[in-house]
């Protein structure tokens, strides 16, 4: 039998039946909206068996040790991720309150990590949302997210990388971190400063964490906040800041290729007098990169973040000038994205007598081609050699010889020399180099 939620009683039955306050049950309904009572045409509160949990419910968090305000916070997160604080409880007078499960003595972040990490690898939902429950009970919502969930992606991401759990593994972590992310978005406060930020992700760029706790963790020190999610075309940004009149536009690139469409989204935004604040994973491994973006680099880490984007609402300064690709790589940009038909053809016709499958040249042929382009663009080639040094580790962990990375990288050296023979330079010299570094 489920809690009613017909209003049945008046405020002196729900005053006997908790305990609590006149005074205090006013200022909670005032201030946090719980519980919500309904009224009679007369104006007086009616309460239901469900109104009356609610109120057990606050109490019993009060006597853990939370203040009323964190169990709000508490209440409305569940309530956000689709888990009813109250489920399983009969009715008001039988009940007692549903309680956090007591911590251990080591609940620290770091060993709940551990657990929710071991969670996501068992496939065990629940056991990873009671997890997550737990650990925003007894931390801030601001530590839990960053020192939990994102480390815990981070970690669960180096054990993929290394073959030691399955993408599916890789894939639930994230889902679960993705709607939890989603929900306390959905129940972050109303914002009280007047600094309307927008937040995403420019074009082929889908990895949304970041940009998505970013824009919680804004939004819970007041700012608007206005979040466009995956693979934004520059134009729209454009577009929706015009619309929303926002101050500061925030873009987010994990990858090289994302960062070519963020350079390009950021200088048509400098266009227009826009400022852009920019960070991510690509600008941590090769951080030359952040001298060819016109905008604010943002740091190395979340947290930091933050204060860099208050300081500079603050403070209204002008970004320094992005640095412009040599002339050189300029020229090779442009021929390799004119003639890339022309290279990829021919670099099948080579690639026929050796033991390659079609399937194989056609992802590699589509990876490079796009990290190519996105280097020469972003003024140096050597930016390709991230995302080639982790491709070869990633091939060493699944047992696959080097020596086809190499034939292929021999090949497409010979298409580019072919089709655009003394402006490829830079492509054909850093072939060379790569396929050395394979056979060393």
């Amino acid at each position: 039998m489920t809690l009613s939620q017909t209003p049945t009683y008046n405020i002196k039955v729900v005053l006997n039946k908790t305990g609590i306050a006149p005074d205090t049950l006013r200022a909670w309904e005032r201030r946090y909206g719980l519980p919500n009572p309904q009224r009679t045409p007369g104006g007086h509160r009616l309460y239901s068996d469900y109104d009356i949990e609610i109120i057990k419910w606050l109490m019993a968090r009060q006597e853990e040790g939370l203040s009323i305000s964190r169990a709000v916070d508490l209440w409305n997160e569940q309530i956000a991720s689709g888990s009813d604080p109250l489920a399983g409880i009969a009715s008001s007078t039988s009940a007692s309150p549903l309680t956090v499960p007591p911590p251990a003595p080591d609940s620290t972040l770091a060993s709940l990590r551990a657990d929710w990490i071991q969670a996501c690898q068992d496939f065990d939902e629940l056991a990873a949302e009671q997890i997550l429950n737990q650990a925003f009970s007894l931390f801030p919502v601001e530590a839990v997210c960053m020192d939990l969930i994102q480390k815990g992606l981070s970690e669960i991401g180096e054990l993929w990388y290394k073959n030691k759990l399955s993408v599916q593994q890789e894939h639930f972590a994230s889902g679960l971190a993705m709607r939890r992310l989603d929900a306390l978005l959905s129940a972050a406060p109303a914002p009280s400063r007047k600094e309307t930020l927008l937040v995403g992700c420019t074009a082929d760029e889908w990895h949304t964490f970041t940009p998505l706790l970013i824009s919680l963790l804004l939004r819970r020190r007041g700012y608007k906040v206005i979040y466009l999610g995956a693979n934004v075309p520059a134009a729209r940004f454009t577009e929706t800041v015009k619309d929303t009149k926002a101050d500061l536009v925030l873009l987010v690139a994990q990858q090289l290729v994302s960062a070519a469409t963020l350079q390009s989204a950021a200088h048509a935004l400098a266009s227009k007098g826009i400022p852009v604040a920019f960070g991510g994973r690509i600008f941590n491994l090769r951080p030359s990169l952040i001298e060819y973006i016109p905008g604010f680099f943002l740091g190395n880490e979340i947290g930091s973040a933050l204060g860099e984007i208050e300081k500079i609402l603050k403070t209204r300064s002008l970004p320094k000038a992005a640095k412009v690709p040599s002339q050189t790589h300029t020229a090779a940009y442009q021929s390799f994205v004119s003639k890339r038909t022309k290279i990829e053809a021919a670099l099948k016709e080579i690639l026929q007598p050796l033991n390659i499958s079609p399937a194989d040249i056609e992802t590699g042929m589509h990876f490079l081609g796009d990290h190519i382009a996105a280097a020469l663009q972003l003024g140096d080639m050597g930016h390709v050699s991230a995302e080639i040094d982790w491709l070869r580790m990633l091939l060493e962990s699944h047992a696959t010889h080097p020596e086809q990375l190499v034939q292929f990288f021999e090949a497409y050296a010979k298409a580019v020399d072919k089709s655009i023979n003394g402006q490829g330079k830079p492509i054909f010299e850093w072939f060379k180099e790569q396929s050395q570094k394979l056979l060393a």
